[in-house]
């Protein structure tokens, strides 16, 4: 028992050390990088790119092959789509049905190839986007033309390959009688490659392979001198002649595709007859309508999409009587898929790997692919015709001594002893002998002689051209353009995409795009903005919709070609297109600025203007600094998000904004001021920080007018109190300075400046009370010096004190006594 058990553990010992030998060790980095290199490989050659050779990718070809196996060809009867697909897939290509009868459908779709290569019987879906019908509804077979690709496949022409479980032989690759990767083009995505192949006109694609197979180093100019470009399925019109060169000759690059269309000023309309390739129809369609209904541009009535089963792609645009065609047509070049750019990106396999193929690469690996086809099916037929032929002459031999040929037969024991006794009696070959055997004994009576003679010289005949082919390289040239020239002569058409030297340049003025119309923008303090027709503006009796607590600070006579320069807080400007401005009727709420450029959460609205190149802007910061610059500094071309007006240090902010005049005040909370002429401050571009305006210490500064002529100052503190200074009792103090008072200092009470406006007698001011707007002529509120602390104005809280609005144009409005009534109850002056 001991013994048994040291024998157990050394061969327990001696397995574990087997065991532990066939152990390896492998960092994950190395187990992925070995698993991702076979996915990689398997899906670059065997799924998503196309041999360079017939063009076609596996599915494509299993499908073609597998239907032909089947006997779904042109001149059959339809079969269910479902029927063909489950044959493909359980012989041929185990990956689902879906993805064959995808790429089933797409073979069929004749806005998707320049040739279709199945013919459906049923919807297959539409250059609108619509999807087919589902497999079990659509019947299948194949088109005349793509019998083509599969000729000849019988006859020893290409590699044959075991399928998946090995119970089929499939073809790695089709006979493929045309160009199919330039025809059909070819589309794609693998890991680390993808292919965009176009299409391209059959008939130029097989002048240029015969003038390849003519002349093996002619150069690209000459082969594009027959190719003259893609022709896609849906026409169009190709932009580029040197793009094009250049992507034919590398396999990459890229080129303009646009509609083709044409005004017809007769009847006001745009009439496009054809559409960009791999461009949704219906989505084109949706996109043009919404330009009309969102007004972007002005002047269409109506898009009609007058397609049928002969104009695949038709839509009429129909025009205002007035309006400007081809200013229309180039915004929709611009703004829709009317014009896109289409990406050469021509990657096929070759030789089993990934290649960039240029035009001429595609020709030469096409003409090497039908020279070994030609001399395959060459090779086959002439050893079968050598074959019939050899026993043609014995059956020739056995009719001429049939008697004794029947004589040696009966006098045979079983087939396999006549096949010797022949082969002994008369010297006939094995073949022959066999031949003879197995012929049924009517045909050796009723055989006549003539015909077997006939067929031998005909044999003889087509062996001697099939040998010639085989030994002479032109005879063989010969052979190849006479068959291309065939398939050009029966399925050959015209070209539907035009082509044409230079990219034109589509240029649009903005402002012809705008229809010129008198508007009132309006913004409110909590930064509201819209833009109110002229005609609404005059028409309004009541008061505009407000958030509680908001009011009106700007109300701008514009046009729609105007601009409106918005400034914000933290030193920001939003440059805005009025006619982007939110178009409302006067009584509605409009929408904050914010939709139309997002602002930071804590930045707000702090004055705005009407964009006028001619005018400069002056703007100060709570920290004292102050800076000028030229308006047109802030003209912008992108109008999507706001752009830095003024650079600012840390926890500063931009307090006031106004346009420049001759002399400039600045005012702190404290009550200092300085007084200086706005030609101290320089000019500066947008993103320039400016100079120090006042020297502040634990004092900031709370407001900056600026003016040419001016009676008097209008000041208010935090007390409610107010006054007006004469601008005359000011001292010129020069900027950068700590300034003079502006208020007399009282120990009991800190007053605060709140807000310091320049006035005269006829100005109007707006109170801003909590709940109401109480309009105060200016030369109600009292004058004082320099000295005085003000009167109290007013009992009630003062939100804020602004400038009347009234409606800002050239011509100023003279306010009636009701527009300056106020409730002497509210006010104590």
């Amino acid at each position: 028992m001991i013994l048994e058990s040291s024998d157990y553990m050394a061969k327990k010992k001696t397995e574990t050390q087997e065991i532990i030998e066939k152990i390896s060790n492998y960092s994950l980095s190395e187990i992925m990088e070995s698993g991702f290199g076979r996915y990689s490989k398997e899906i670059i050659q065997e799924r998503a790119l196309p041999d360079v050779r017939d063009g076609l990718k596996p599915v494509q070809r299993r499908i073609l092959f597998a239907m032909k196996k089947a006997g779904y060809t042109c001149n059959k009867p339809y079969q269910k789509s479902a029927k063909a697909v489950g044959y493909i897939m359980g012989n041929f290509h185990p990956h689902g049905d879906s993805s064959i009868y995808d790429a089933l459908i797409r073979m069929s779709q004749k806005w998707k190839m320049r040739e279709t290569f199945v013919d459906i019987h049923g919807n297959n879906g539409s250059i609108d986007g619509d999807g087919p019908a589902a497999m079990r509804y659509t019947e299948a077979r194949l088109s005349k033309i793509a019998e083509t690709m599969l000729e000849s496949i019988d006859k020893d022409t290409v590699e044959m390959a075991y399928n998946f479980d090995d119970t089929e032989l499939e073809p790695t690759v089709l006979p493929a009688r045309f160009p199919n990767l330039l025809v059909n083009g070819s589309t794609g995505i693998s890991a680390g490659y993808a292919t965009d192949i176009p299409t391209h006109n059959l008939g130029e694609v097989i002048d240029a392979t015969v003038k390849r197979i003519d002349s093996p180093n002619c150069t690209l100019e000459t082969i594009m001198s027959i190719v003259e470009g893609p022709d896609f399925p849906t026409g169009g019109v190709i932009e580029g002649k040197n793009d094009l060169l250049n992507a034919y000759r590398t396999g990459k690059g890229k080129v303009v595709l646009k509609a083709d269309a044409e005004i017809d000023s007769q009847h006001n309309q745009i009439i496009i007859n054809s559409i960009p390739y791999e461009v949704v129809k219906e989505n084109l369609v949706r996109k043009i309508n919404e330009i009309k209904i969102d007004k972007k541009i002005e002047g269409i009535v109506d898009v009609i999409d007058e397609s049928d089963h002969e104009n695949m792609a038709r839509i009429i645009i129909q025009l205002k009587k007035d309006s400007n065609a081809s200013l229309i047509l180039n915004y929709l070049y611009k703004n829709t898929d009317l014009q896109v750019n289409y990406n050469f990106n021509m990657v096929a396999i070759v030789n089993r790997r990934p290649k960039q193929v240029g035009i001429l690469d595609i020709l030469d690996a096409f003409i090497a692919h039908q020279k070994s086809v030609v001399r395959r099916r060459t090779e086959f037929d002439l050893k079968k015709a050598r074959n019939d032929l050899h026993i043609l002459e014995g059956l020739v031999k056995a009719i001429s001594i049939l008697d004794d040929v029947i004589r040696v037969i009966r006098a045979s024991k079983n087939k396999s002893d006549s096949i010797d006794n022949l082969v002994k009696e008369f010297s006939f070959t094995f073949e022959q002998a066999k031949a003879i055997v197995e012929l049924q004994l009517y045909r050796l009576t009723n055989t006549d002689i003539l015909e077997l003679q006939a067929k031998m010289d005909e044999l003889k005949k087509n062996i001697m051209i099939w040998e010639q082919i085989l030994s002479n390289e032109d005879a063989l040239k010969h052979v190849m353009k006479t068959e291309l020239k065939l398939i050009k002569k029966e399925y050959g058409n015209p070209r539907r995409t035009k082509i044409k030297e230079e990219v034109t340049e589509i240029k649009i003025d903005m402002k012809d795009m705008i229809p010129k119309e008198n508007v009132v923008v309006v913004l409110t303090n909590e930064g509201y903005i819209r833009r109110v027709s002229m005609k609404s503006f005059q028409g309004a009796t009541d008061a505009p919709t407000l958030k509680p607590g908001d009011y009106i600070t700007h109300e701008v006579s514009a046009t729609t070609l105007d601009h409106f320069v918005v400034f914000t807080n933290l030193g920001n400007y939003l440059f805005l297109p009025v006619h982007k401005i939110f178009d409302t009727k006067w009584k509605d709420l409009g929408k904050h600025v914010n939709n139309l450029v997002p602002l930071q959460s804590e930045e707000k609205v702090v004055d705005a203007y009407l964009y006028n190149p001619r005018e400069e802007v002056t703007m100060a910061t709570k920290l004292g600094m102050i800076k000028r610059c030229k308006m047109q500094d802030f003209e912008a071309s992108r109008v999507s998000k706001a752009m830095t007006a003024m650079k600012l240090k840390e926890n500063d902010e931009v307090v006031s904004v106004t346009l420049t005049k001759n002399n400039i005040l600045t005012v702190s909370e404290n009550g200092y001021y300085c007084y200086f002429e706005s030609s101290q401050v320089p000019v500066v571009g947008a993103r320039g920080a400016g100079v120090k305006a006042m020297n502040l210490k634990d004092d900031i500064l709370k407001n900056m007018i600026s003016f040419d002529e001016c009676e008097y100052i209008t000041l208010f503190t935090n007390k409610n109190t107010g006054k007006r200074i004469k601008v005359s009792d000011l001292t010129v103090t020069g900027r950068a300075k700590k300034g003079n008072t502006l208020i007399k200092k009282v120990k009991s009470t800190n007053y605060l400046i709140e807000k310091v406006l320049g006035t005269d007698s006829k100005t109007i001011l707006s109170f801003i009370m909590e709940d109401r707007i109480i309009p105060v002529k200016n030369s109600e509120i009292p004058i004082f010096d320099l000295a005085s602390t003000g009167s109290l104005l007013t009992k009630k809280n003062v939100v804020d004190i602004i400038y009347e609005v009234t409606l800002q144009t050239k011509e100023e409005k003279v306010p009636t006594e009701e527009q300056v009534a106020f409730n002497l109850d509210d006010f104590k002056i």
